[in-house]
């Protein structure tokens, strides 16, 4: 009995001595771990903790329940907590990812004003837990309520409005990943995931282009739509810190519009291309806008020239230097024309024909643009003038050979009206068209040939002959004037159904008494 005794105490004691040595061993090791600021894992009730297995939350405090409903709308726990401590602690994302490997860490963030907050992580038992504390629970300084809740306000607040912002924010840190956005940019992230997939920290990129180029604050990115295509945006970057917020605003507008513009400007230029007139357009400013390769083919002004864009004045310089335009009398007098050049153009009065001293013509119109500006106009007329002058060549030279013939002459359009007489025919019949307002109508120019001679049937027939459209033959007939003399009219058709009136005075040995009959052939 008394040995059954003894073997119990004995092994209470082994049982005391082992546990007294495990308890040992304990202190020893916790010795050897590194030490973290005081009060970091103080048990305190408003203490900051969260306990993961991987990437599922198993516990938290309420304080750190009430920072993950603060954090970003992200499902994953795991991912909107290294969201909201990331901006506080940029290297916590990539030593929560090695925290398998180092076992723990800690990390300080100032605020700036003093005081510091800790962020410690470690791993127990295939357990992750993570802590936050601030100066304030170190030194025993807590904040009073009152100022608590209006934080709290205010931060949901400025939440609320980022995170309901149309248009996309977010945050990157120097190695690219993104570490904070808000709900638009996430709404187009859960967009780009595959069927089931959830998101994961990091936050995927939205964009498949590089958001920040070096030396530009602002770019033009598009995301591909599986049904919509292209959606363009404007992305602004801000640098702040260590790292970068980005701005994405809807540029999907501004795209069809410049696109618009640009077919529209493809278009014209395609068109002007093909003018045979040269054409200038200067902007408000007088600059030179825009051209067309007619005007380099007619006023050989250079394209490099053209193209640095000169002003009115010097566009109106070079030409004078390359004599094409009309010579001056002297430069004030040419500077004085160009002025009333640009003033003739804006109102859209000017109009003009250059007869160059190179024998070219061109015709130079000016006309006003919207917004101010201004368009001249180059048209080469040199073939056309030359035809007009051929042309009136040709008329004086007809006019001087009807006007050499010894019969009086009258030639009659189609529709009756006289268009040509001779020197002859004034001088017979006292009626010169050119000088006496009378009609020119056959009706009137047979009225007077009635008011001037002897009273005859033949002014009656004339008028149908020249009025008849296709008449064939002849119509011919004597008519005697009031100062005796006996005139012989011959009317015949001419191409085109004009009608050619001749009239010659007989001879006394070759007239005849009385008034012959009218004859038909």
């Amino acid at each position: 009995m008394a040995f059954d005794w003894l073997l119990v105490l004995g092994l209470a004691l082994s049982a005391v001595f082992a546990a007294g040595g495990g308890i040992l061993i304990l202190a020893a090791l916790q010795v050897g771990q590194r030490r973290v600021p005081h009060g970091l894992f103080s048990g305190q009730a408003d203490e900051v903790a969260f306990l993961f297995d991987g990437e599922t939350l198993l516990d938290a405090t309420p304080s750190g329940r009430s920072m993950l409903r603060l954090g970003p709308p992200i499902d994953n726990a795991r991912a909107r907590l290294v969201a909201n401590l990331s901006t506080r602690f940029p290297k916590f994302p990539e030593l929560l990812e090695g925290l398998p490997r180092d076992g723990s860490f800690v990390l300080t963030s100032g605020d700036g004003s003093g005081r510091h907050s800790f962020l410690q992580a470690e791993l127990r038992g295939g357990l992750t837990r993570i802590a936050l504390v601030s100066d304030d629970h170190a030194t025993g300084v807590g904040t009073d309520a009152q100022t608590l809740v209006t934080m709290e306000a205010e931060i949901a607040a400025l939440r609320a409005a980022v995170s309901r912002a149309p248009y996309l924010i977010w945050r990157q840190d120097q190695k690219g990943q993104v570490v904070w956005a808000n709900g638009a940019y996430l709404v187009e992230a859960v967009e780009r995931l595959d069927a089931g997939q959830d998101l994961r920290w990091p936050l995927p990129h939205v964009f498949d282009q590089a958001v920040s180029v070096e030396g530009a604050a602002v770019r033009r990115l598009f995301v591909e739509k599986a049904n919509a295509g292209k959606q363009w945006f404007e992305v602004q970057s801000v640098e702040d810190g260590e790292s970068t917020l980005f701005f994405a605003l809807p540029a999907d507008a501004a795209v069809a519009a410049e696109a618009a513009l640009r077919d529209f400007m493809q278009t014209l230029t395609k068109t002007f291309a093909e003018l045979p007139t040269g054409l200038a357009i200067f902007d408000r400013r007088r600059q030179l806008q825009l051209f067309n390769p007619a005007l380099v083919d007619l006023t050989g002004l250079p394209p490099d020239l053209l193209s640095v864009r000169p002003t009115l004045f010097a566009f109106l310089d070079a030409l004078r230097d390359r004599h094409m335009i009309p010579e001056p009398r002297d430069y004030r007098h040419w500077r004085n024309q160009m002025t009333e050049l640009e003033e003739a153009a804006a109102n859209g009065q000017y109009q003009e024909t250059w007869n160059l001293p190179s024998g070219q013509t061109f015709r130079v119109i000016g006309r006003p643009h919207p917004n101010g500006a201004l368009a001249l106009m180059f048209e080469d007329i040199t073939p056309e003038m030359a035809r007009t002058r051929r042309y009136r060549a040709d008329l004086e030279l007809g006019q001087s050979v009807i006007d050499a013939m010894e019969d009086a002459v009258a030639v009659f359009a189609g529709n009756g009206q006289l268009v040509m007489t001779n020197a002859a025919y004034g001088a017979l019949w006292g009626h010169d068209p050119t000088t006496q307002l009378i009609e020119a109508g056959i009706e009137g120019v047979a009225s007077w040939w009635r008011d001037h001679s002897a009273p005859s049937n033949l002014w009656a027939e004339a008028e149908r002959f020249v009025a008849r459209m296709g008449s064939s033959g002849e119509c011919r007939g004597e008519v005697r004037l009031f100062d005796g003399r006996l005139v012989a009219c011959r009317f015949r058709p001419l191409h085109g159904g004009a009608t050619l009136a001749a009239f010659r005075v007989l001879s006394p040995d070759s007239s005849r008494s009385g008034q012959r009959s009218l004859r038909m052939a």
